[in-house]
């Protein structure tokens, strides 16, 4: 049988999802395995999950989706695996793990910080960056393994990302894509590579060189399915594995956005716009660009940290009413909550949400929270939530503005992915804060159909990336600016939203010093 069918695996935050391609990007079937234990907490602000479990699910997506009958593994002409960043996984000499994966999400930080002595101390903080590199070095989870738990890190033989130790569970081999690399590690960003030894950031989160995997640029092979990863999963053994990268880079590639112009705004758990630039760029002083799906080449990213969780999190605080009556009528609590937020003209009755809910980097710093001004008698539960959601507009359209500002090309084309961009009222808040089309690209998948254009590309079913994304993309839904909207949003965004975070830091800093949270190390504050 001819193999033109591709196999991209998704293994996200919440599930893990299989989903089979051809050449011209239509989905052919997918299968979505929901966990039902996204993490654990054994300590507040922990999040941990064995890295057993991501296998067991993924291996549980292939064997269903075999079993729907629409796809044939037989019919493979190569695999390819995006995932969540930044979940860290110990391992020792055999390849078992030695603890649980350390989730993205874990807000664990590190009380012993490394030094990377005089000279770059100095540098630092000469440059005003000296809370930057504390920050860096205490949320650093080696740093902390290091601190807390030394006999485990002591016995550690392989320090991987999740990405990493799917891949060596699917070929045995201890190897990885470039494209993964986004984390609290001593990665290179500007040459795509681990830096010489002589470079700061070994010393600000020491770990030896032979615990990493070796890099492979996206789209290239990998390895090979095993035998006994054929026995667990059902794919072939011997089918070729093809590098994809991080589910954002995915996510842009999917979309179509392999312009500088052209943005891709993720509205998933952590909310995002990335611009794909030929160049290294910056988008904020000393936060790299990530490493693009285009070999080579690099995401400019700006995130909000909570980004869709924060639906969650009203959803579980003040959507009580919704989900009872969800369970009653079966339609889903999201739905219901659009509906809430439509009933709410545009501006929330001036109701500003600041979505800082959790600290950041540089900006916004460590000392970072949210906040949410100007309530009045008139405003209710939909004006809230509705300014929830203009909110993380406004932080995305910052985060533009920010990229436009070091890039110095203006973003003219936007594209919405991520489970937020199936909120029609999202997708029109987003327009009309932006005051351009709103694209929902037209395969919902966008992280699994770039993590697709890269095996066809390694299989040879296109040439090159430029072909995959115009053989394999199509036009979506657009949702136009409404000029009315767009004149308010305009001027909420550059005379409130805008100047709240300035105007608001000086009380942030003296909260974060009477409480302690959140907590920060030390010398930052």
């Amino acid at each position: 049988m001819y193999q033109e069918t591709v196999l991209a695996i998704d293994v996200g935050t919440q599930s893990v999802r299989a989903l089979a391609f051809n050449p011209s990007g239509q989905l052919i079937d997918q299968v979505r395995v929901i966990y039902t234990e996204p993490y654990r907490s054994p300590r507040p602000g922990w999040a941990e999950q064995d890295p057993g479990y991501y296998w067991q699910r993924l291996a549980e997506a292939c064997r269903k989706l075999w079993s729907r009958g629409l796809v044939d593994p037989a019919a493979l002409a190569a695999v390819s695996l995006t995932s969540q960043r930044a979940t860290l996984v110990n391992l020792d000499r055999n390849g078992d793990p030695l603890r649980p994966a350390i989730v993205w999400l874990d807000q664990r930080r590190a009380g012993k910080v490394p030094s990377v002595g005089f000279l770059w101390s100095l540098a630092f903080r000469l440059a005003g960056l000296g809370g930057t590199l504390n920050y860096l070095r205490a949320e650093a989870e080696a740093n902390w393994l290091r601190e807390h738990q030394p006999s485990i890190w002591a016995r550690t033989a392989h320090y991987l990302f999740l990405s990493g130790y799917l891949t060596y569970r699917l070929t045995g081999s201890f190897v990885d894509s470039i494209g993964c690399q986004v984390g609290y590690i001593p990665f290179d960003y500007r040459r795509q590579t681990w830096p010489p030894a002589s470079h700061w950031k070994w010393r600000a989160i020491p770990v030896p060189r032979e615990l990493f995997p070796e890099l492979v640029p996206p789209g290239r092979q990998l390895g090979e399915i095993t035998a006994e990863a054929a026995a667990v999963t059902g794919l072939p053994e011997g089918l070729p594995v093809i590098a994809a990268a991080s589910d954002k880079a995915c996510e842009v590639l999917g979309s179509g956005c392999l312009e500088p112009h052209q943005g891709c705004i993720g509205y998933g758990t952590t909310a995002t716009i990335n611009v794909n630039s030929a160049r290294y760029i910056e988008p904020i002083m000393l936060i790299p660009p990530y490493p693009s799906a285009c070999p080579g080449e690099y995401n400019l990213e700006v995130q909000i940290y909570r980004g869709f969780w924060m639906v969650s999190w009203f959803k579980e605080e003040f959507a009580w009413q919704e989900q009872a009556l969800s369970r009653q009528s079966g339609v889903p609590v999201e739905e219901l909550l659009d509906r809430l937020a439509a009933k709410v003209r545009p501006g929330s009755m001036g109701l500003v949400l600041q979505p800082f809910w959790s600290p950041g980097l540089k900006y916004p710093g460590p000392e970072a929270k949210g906040a949410v001004i100007g309530f009045g008698g008139v405003h209710t539960r939909a004006h809230l939530y509705r300014a929830l959601l203009e909110g993380l507009a406004y932080a995305v359209r910052e985060g533009r503005e920010r990229i436009e500002r070091r890039s110095k090309i203006p973003v003219t084309e936007i594209k919405v992915c991520g489970g937020g961009s199936r909120s029609d009222q999202m997708m029109q808040i987003t327009a009309d804060v932006f005051g351009l089309p709103a694209v929902r690209p037209a395969v919902f998948e966008a992280s699994g159909l770039g993590a697709a254009m890269l095996a066809a590309v390694g299989a040879g079913l296109h040439p090159d990336l430029k072909t995959a994304v115009g053989a394999m993309t199509g036009p979506g839904q657009e949702f136009q600016p409404n000029r009315e909207a767009v004149k308010i949003y305009d001027r909420l965004y550059r005379k409130v939203f805008r100047r709240m975070y300035r105007k608001l830091l000086p009380a942030y800093k003296d909260i974060c010093n009477i409480t302690n949270y959140p907590e920060t190390p030390s010398g930052t504050r």
